[in-house]
Protein backbone atom coordinates (compact mmCIF):
# COMPACT_ATOMS: atom_id res chain seq x y z
CA UNK A 1 0.00 0.00 0.00
CA UNK A 2 1.43 3.36 -1.06
CA UNK A 3 1.71 5.92 1.73
CA UNK A 4 0.96 9.61 1.30
CA UNK A 5 4.01 11.89 1.07
CA UNK A 6 5.01 13.64 4.28
CA UNK A 7 3.81 17.25 4.42
CA UNK A 8 6.49 19.85 3.91
CA UNK A 9 7.45 22.15 6.80
CA UNK A 10 5.46 25.41 6.83
CA UNK A 11 8.58 27.41 5.93
CA UNK A 12 9.07 25.39 2.73
CA UNK A 13 5.50 25.52 1.45
CA UNK A 14 4.94 27.81 -1.56
CA UNK A 15 2.68 30.76 -0.77
CA UNK A 16 -0.28 31.84 -2.90
CA UNK A 17 -2.27 35.03 -2.32
CA UNK A 18 -5.97 34.76 -3.23
CA UNK A 19 -7.63 38.13 -3.83
CA UNK A 20 -11.44 38.15 -4.13
CA UNK A 21 -14.19 40.34 -2.72
CA UNK A 22 -16.16 37.17 -1.83
CA UNK A 23 -13.44 34.84 -0.49
CA UNK A 24 -16.04 32.62 1.21
CA UNK A 25 -17.16 31.45 -2.24
CA UNK A 26 -13.66 30.10 -2.89
CA UNK A 27 -13.60 27.72 0.07
CA UNK A 28 -13.16 24.61 -2.07
CA UNK A 29 -10.33 26.22 -4.04
CA UNK A 30 -8.50 27.28 -0.87
CA UNK A 31 -8.97 23.83 0.65
CA UNK A 32 -7.58 22.21 -2.51
CA UNK A 33 -4.55 24.50 -2.49
CA UNK A 34 -3.86 23.82 1.20
CA UNK A 35 -4.19 20.08 0.66
CA UNK A 36 -1.77 20.31 -2.28
CA UNK A 37 1.00 21.86 -0.19
CA UNK A 38 0.39 25.60 -0.57
CA UNK A 39 0.10 28.17 2.20
CA UNK A 40 -2.94 30.30 1.28
CA UNK A 41 -3.26 33.98 2.15
CA UNK A 42 -6.52 35.81 1.47
CA UNK A 43 -7.30 39.47 0.73
CA UNK A 44 -10.80 40.86 0.11
CA UNK A 45 -9.81 43.71 -2.22
CA UNK A 46 -6.95 45.27 -4.14
CA UNK A 47 -5.81 47.64 -1.40
CA UNK A 48 -5.71 44.80 1.12
CA UNK A 49 -3.68 42.73 -1.36
CA UNK A 50 -1.07 45.48 -1.74
CA UNK A 51 -0.84 45.76 2.05
CA UNK A 52 -0.27 42.01 2.26
CA UNK A 53 2.54 42.25 -0.25
CA UNK A 54 4.32 44.76 1.99
CA UNK A 55 4.61 41.98 4.57
CA UNK A 56 5.15 38.84 2.48
CA UNK A 57 6.00 38.16 -1.17
CA UNK A 58 4.02 35.11 -2.39
CA UNK A 59 5.04 32.66 -5.09
CA UNK A 60 1.85 33.43 -7.07
CA UNK A 61 -1.33 35.50 -6.94
CA UNK A 62 -4.89 34.47 -7.85
CA UNK A 63 -6.68 37.75 -8.53
CA UNK A 64 -10.34 38.56 -9.15
CA UNK A 65 -10.74 40.95 -12.07
CA UNK A 66 -13.83 42.80 -10.79
CA UNK A 67 -13.79 44.09 -7.22
CA UNK A 68 -15.20 47.19 -5.50
CA UNK A 69 -12.67 49.99 -5.19
CA UNK A 70 -9.37 49.06 -6.81
CA UNK A 71 -10.08 46.64 -9.67
CA UNK A 72 -8.06 43.50 -10.18
CA UNK A 73 -6.62 44.89 -13.41
CA UNK A 74 -5.39 48.08 -11.69
CA UNK A 75 -4.09 46.04 -8.75
CA UNK A 76 -2.06 43.95 -11.18
CA UNK A 77 -0.62 47.07 -12.82
CA UNK A 78 0.56 48.33 -9.43
CA UNK A 79 2.09 44.97 -8.59
CA UNK A 80 4.01 44.85 -11.87
CA UNK A 81 5.18 48.45 -11.43
CA UNK A 82 6.99 47.50 -8.21
CA UNK A 83 10.37 45.83 -8.96
CA UNK A 84 10.14 43.79 -5.75
CA UNK A 85 6.85 42.22 -6.87
CA UNK A 86 7.09 42.27 -10.67
CA UNK A 87 8.30 38.66 -10.87
CA UNK A 88 5.19 37.23 -9.14
CA UNK A 89 2.91 35.40 -11.62
CA UNK A 90 -0.66 36.77 -11.51
CA UNK A 91 -3.55 34.53 -12.59
CA UNK A 92 -6.89 36.25 -13.06
CA UNK A 93 -10.11 34.64 -11.84
CA UNK A 94 -13.20 36.36 -13.17
CA UNK A 95 -16.60 35.93 -14.73
CA UNK A 96 -15.59 38.35 -17.48
CA UNK A 97 -14.99 36.23 -20.57
CA UNK A 98 -15.26 38.86 -23.33
CA UNK A 99 -12.18 39.24 -25.52
CA UNK A 100 -11.58 42.83 -24.37
CA UNK A 101 -11.39 41.74 -20.72
CA UNK A 102 -9.11 38.81 -21.50
CA UNK A 103 -6.79 41.11 -23.45
CA UNK A 104 -6.76 43.66 -20.62
CA UNK A 105 -5.83 40.90 -18.18
CA UNK A 106 -2.75 40.00 -20.20
CA UNK A 107 -1.83 43.61 -21.03
CA UNK A 108 -1.69 44.60 -17.37
CA UNK A 109 0.73 41.76 -16.61
CA UNK A 110 -1.33 38.64 -15.96
CA UNK A 111 0.06 35.28 -17.08
CA UNK A 112 -3.23 33.36 -17.20
CA UNK A 113 -7.00 33.89 -17.16
CA UNK A 114 -9.45 31.53 -15.48
CA UNK A 115 -13.18 32.08 -16.01
CA UNK A 116 -15.58 31.50 -13.13
CA UNK A 117 -17.08 29.25 -11.92
CA UNK A 118 -13.69 28.05 -10.73
CA UNK A 119 -12.64 24.43 -11.22
CA UNK A 120 -10.17 23.89 -8.40
CA UNK A 121 -8.09 21.14 -10.02
CA UNK A 122 -7.68 23.16 -13.22
CA UNK A 123 -6.56 26.22 -11.28
CA UNK A 124 -4.15 24.05 -9.29
CA UNK A 125 -2.54 22.70 -12.46
CA UNK A 126 -2.17 26.17 -13.98
CA UNK A 127 -0.87 27.62 -10.72
CA UNK A 128 1.74 24.91 -10.31
CA UNK A 129 3.07 25.46 -13.84
CA UNK A 130 3.29 29.25 -13.59
CA UNK A 131 4.79 29.25 -10.08
CA UNK A 132 7.43 26.71 -11.12
CA UNK A 133 8.31 28.60 -14.30
CA UNK A 134 8.59 31.89 -12.40
CA UNK A 135 10.82 30.28 -9.77
CA UNK A 136 13.13 28.70 -12.35
CA UNK A 137 13.33 31.94 -14.36
CA UNK A 138 14.19 33.93 -11.25
CA UNK A 139 16.87 31.45 -10.15
CA UNK A 140 18.36 31.35 -13.64
CA UNK A 141 18.53 35.14 -13.87
CA UNK A 142 19.98 35.52 -10.39
CA UNK A 143 22.48 32.74 -11.07
CA UNK A 144 24.11 34.88 -13.74
CA UNK A 145 25.17 37.24 -10.95
CA UNK A 146 26.68 34.51 -8.76
CA UNK A 147 29.83 34.42 -10.86
CA UNK A 148 30.34 38.15 -10.37
CA UNK A 149 28.89 38.96 -13.78
CA UNK A 150 25.75 40.58 -15.10
CA UNK A 151 23.72 40.43 -18.29
CA UNK A 152 22.01 43.29 -20.13
CA UNK A 153 19.74 43.16 -23.18
CA UNK A 154 19.61 46.30 -25.32
CA UNK A 155 17.00 46.86 -28.03
CA UNK A 156 17.57 48.41 -31.46
CA UNK A 157 16.92 51.92 -30.10
CA UNK A 158 19.59 51.67 -27.42
CA UNK A 159 17.11 51.09 -24.60
CA UNK A 160 17.82 48.60 -21.83
CA UNK A 161 15.18 45.90 -22.34
CA UNK A 162 16.26 43.73 -19.38
CA UNK A 163 19.12 43.54 -16.91
CA UNK A 164 20.11 41.08 -14.22
CA UNK A 165 20.20 42.41 -10.62
CA UNK A 166 23.99 42.79 -10.52
CA UNK A 167 24.09 44.51 -13.91
CA UNK A 168 21.34 46.88 -12.72
CA UNK A 169 23.58 48.08 -9.87
CA UNK A 170 26.50 48.72 -12.20
CA UNK A 171 24.33 50.45 -14.78
CA UNK A 172 22.81 52.72 -12.15
CA UNK A 173 26.27 54.04 -11.28
CA UNK A 174 26.89 54.97 -14.94
CA UNK A 175 23.37 55.99 -15.98
CA UNK A 176 22.82 59.41 -17.50
CA UNK A 177 20.08 61.11 -15.40
CA UNK A 178 18.94 62.95 -18.52
CA UNK A 179 18.35 59.72 -20.45
CA UNK A 180 17.17 57.06 -17.98
CA UNK A 181 16.51 53.65 -19.46
CA UNK A 182 19.06 54.08 -22.26
CA UNK A 183 22.43 52.37 -22.38
CA UNK A 184 24.96 54.89 -20.95
CA UNK A 185 26.91 56.74 -23.61
CA UNK A 186 30.19 55.40 -22.20
CA UNK A 187 29.06 51.87 -23.11
CA UNK A 188 27.66 52.50 -26.59
CA UNK A 189 30.85 51.23 -28.23
CA UNK A 190 29.99 47.78 -26.85
CA UNK A 191 27.03 47.58 -29.26
CA UNK A 192 29.40 46.97 -32.17
CA UNK A 193 29.41 43.27 -33.18
CA UNK A 194 32.07 41.35 -31.25
CA UNK A 195 33.08 44.41 -29.22
CA UNK A 196 34.81 44.13 -25.85
CA UNK A 197 35.42 47.33 -23.90
CA UNK A 198 36.27 48.42 -20.35
CA UNK A 199 35.37 51.71 -18.64
CA UNK A 200 36.51 53.21 -15.37
CA UNK A 201 34.16 53.63 -12.41
CA UNK A 202 34.04 55.96 -9.44
CA UNK A 203 35.31 53.13 -7.19
CA UNK A 204 38.58 52.83 -9.10
CA UNK A 205 37.59 49.53 -10.67
CA UNK A 206 36.91 48.85 -14.33
CA UNK A 207 33.68 47.55 -15.80
CA UNK A 208 34.28 45.23 -18.74
CA UNK A 209 31.50 44.78 -21.30
CA UNK A 210 31.49 42.10 -23.99
CA UNK A 211 29.02 41.90 -26.86
CA UNK A 212 27.65 38.34 -27.04
CA UNK A 213 25.66 38.99 -30.21
CA UNK A 214 22.01 39.10 -31.16
CA UNK A 215 19.31 37.65 -28.94
CA UNK A 216 15.54 37.40 -29.40
CA UNK A 217 13.54 40.27 -30.93
CA UNK A 218 16.67 41.84 -32.40
CA UNK A 219 18.08 42.71 -28.97
CA UNK A 220 21.82 42.70 -28.25
CA UNK A 221 23.14 40.73 -25.29
CA UNK A 222 25.95 42.29 -23.25
CA UNK A 223 27.97 40.49 -20.57
CA UNK A 224 29.21 42.69 -17.70
CA UNK A 225 32.06 41.97 -15.28
CA UNK A 226 33.83 44.19 -12.76
CA UNK A 227 37.63 44.05 -12.78
CA UNK A 228 40.00 44.93 -9.95
CA UNK A 229 43.09 46.44 -11.53
CA UNK A 230 46.18 44.45 -10.56
CA UNK A 231 44.25 42.18 -8.20
CA UNK A 232 43.65 38.47 -8.43
CA UNK A 233 39.92 39.08 -8.44
CA UNK A 234 40.33 41.29 -11.47
CA UNK A 235 42.34 38.62 -13.26
CA UNK A 236 39.65 36.03 -12.60
CA UNK A 237 36.95 38.43 -13.73
CA UNK A 238 38.83 39.25 -16.92
CA UNK A 239 39.42 35.56 -17.59
CA UNK A 240 35.73 34.82 -17.25
CA UNK A 241 34.82 37.73 -19.49
CA UNK A 242 37.33 36.68 -22.16
CA UNK A 243 35.92 33.15 -22.13
CA UNK A 244 32.70 34.56 -23.62
CA UNK A 245 30.49 31.97 -21.96
CA UNK A 246 26.93 31.80 -23.23
CA UNK A 247 24.16 32.76 -20.75
CA UNK A 248 23.31 29.09 -20.21
CA UNK A 249 26.98 28.19 -19.65
CA UNK A 250 27.21 31.04 -17.14
CA UNK A 251 24.17 29.65 -15.31
CA UNK A 252 25.71 26.19 -15.18
CA UNK A 253 29.04 27.55 -13.92
CA UNK A 254 27.26 29.64 -11.29
CA UNK A 255 25.48 26.64 -9.82
CA UNK A 256 28.69 24.58 -10.06
CA UNK A 257 30.43 27.22 -7.95
CA UNK A 258 27.70 26.78 -5.33
CA UNK A 259 28.51 23.08 -5.03
CA UNK A 260 25.61 21.69 -7.06
CA UNK A 261 25.88 18.33 -8.81
CA UNK A 262 24.99 17.81 -12.48
CA UNK A 263 21.66 16.34 -11.41
CA UNK A 264 20.93 19.33 -9.16
CA UNK A 265 21.81 21.78 -11.93
CA UNK A 266 19.67 19.87 -14.41
CA UNK A 267 16.65 20.06 -12.11
CA UNK A 268 17.14 23.78 -11.50
CA UNK A 269 17.53 24.63 -15.20
CA UNK A 270 15.00 22.11 -16.49
CA UNK A 271 17.46 20.00 -18.48
CA UNK A 272 19.14 16.60 -18.22
CA UNK A 273 22.39 15.84 -16.32
CA UNK A 274 23.89 14.73 -19.64
CA UNK A 275 23.19 18.16 -21.17
CA UNK A 276 24.71 19.83 -18.10
CA UNK A 277 27.84 17.71 -18.56
CA UNK A 278 28.07 18.80 -22.20
CA UNK A 279 27.86 22.44 -21.11
CA UNK A 280 30.64 21.81 -18.59
CA UNK A 281 32.88 20.35 -21.30
CA UNK A 282 32.50 23.61 -23.26
CA UNK A 283 33.06 25.68 -20.11
CA UNK A 284 36.28 23.81 -19.23
CA UNK A 285 37.57 24.31 -22.76
CA UNK A 286 36.80 28.03 -22.80
CA UNK A 287 38.30 28.63 -19.36
CA UNK A 288 41.34 26.47 -20.06
CA UNK A 289 40.78 24.24 -17.02
CA UNK A 290 40.43 20.49 -16.65
CA UNK A 291 38.46 19.95 -13.43
CA UNK A 292 35.23 21.03 -11.78
CA UNK A 293 37.22 22.38 -8.83
CA UNK A 294 39.30 24.69 -11.03
CA UNK A 295 36.24 26.05 -12.82
CA UNK A 296 34.41 26.56 -9.52
CA UNK A 297 37.40 28.37 -8.07
CA UNK A 298 37.39 30.87 -10.93
CA UNK A 299 33.70 31.59 -10.45
CA UNK A 300 33.82 31.61 -6.64
CA UNK A 301 36.56 34.17 -6.72
CA UNK A 302 34.07 36.69 -8.01
CA UNK A 303 31.83 36.43 -4.93
CA UNK A 304 34.18 38.39 -2.71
Amino acid sequence: MQTAPSPRPESERPVVLVVDDAPSSLGMLCDTLEASGYTVLVAADGEAALQRLELVVPDAILLDGLMPGLSGFETCRRIKANPAWAHIPVLFMTGLSETAHVVEGFECGGVDYVVKPIRAQEVLARLHTHARNARITRMARDAVDVAGMGVVFVDTRGRVAWRSPQAALWLHALEDPVAPGLLPASLEAALAPGAAIAVGTATGMRLSVRNLGAAALGETMLLFAMQRDGAAGGASSARLAEAALTPRETEVLSWLAKGKTNRDIGEILGTSPRTVNKHLEHIFEKLGVETRAAAAALASGQLA
